[in-house]
């Protein structure tokens, strides 16, 4: 009988440990406010080529994380070629609008894409900004 209960207790504690486990991945986003307009609501990966850019975005306090594999020489291009992110092109290079889906845009609610590289706000735009693969890139929600 000592010997059933202590295997009953290993089968609870395995359950326990699997279950624990599952819950340790990436979370996904609730599609709610803005993120109700999201193309992609969990990490993805896109793409295939001999550099990787990881782009981290960021909506009032939620994020998803792409990971793409490209042959683009720039940031830009690479999100670009995936429709990850969309805007107008200018003098000063691409204005970002959308990006998964979710649009900011300072003329209706005074909001933009900010884009940062290290934690730093970028110097370049987006679409100049060569890729770096030891380099951490976001794309920030931002509402003034």
């Amino acid at each position: 009988m000592k010997t059933n209960v202590m295997k009953a207790l290993t089968l609870v504690m395995a359950l326990v440990c699997v279950f624990a486990l599952t819950g340790c991945g990436a979370e996904e986003v609730d599609a709610e406010g803005l993120w109700a307009d999201a193309v992609y609501l969990s990490d993805e990966e896109f793409g295939e080529g001999g550099k990787t850019v990881t782009v981290e975005v960021v909506v009032e306090e939620k994020r998803v994380v792409f990971t793409v594999h490209t042959d683009a020489d720039t940031v830009g291009e690479a999100l670009l070629e995936h429709e990850l992110i969309d805007g107008d092109e200018s003098t000063y290079g691409l204005y970002i609008k959308v990006v998964n889906g979710i649009t900011a845009d300072y003329d209706v609610n005074a909001s933009y894409w900010a884009f940062y590289v290290d934690g730093e706000y970028a110097m370049s735009g987006i679409d100049a900004t060569e890729i770096d693969e030891a380099a951490s890139y976001q794309l920030v929600y931002t509402k003034e």
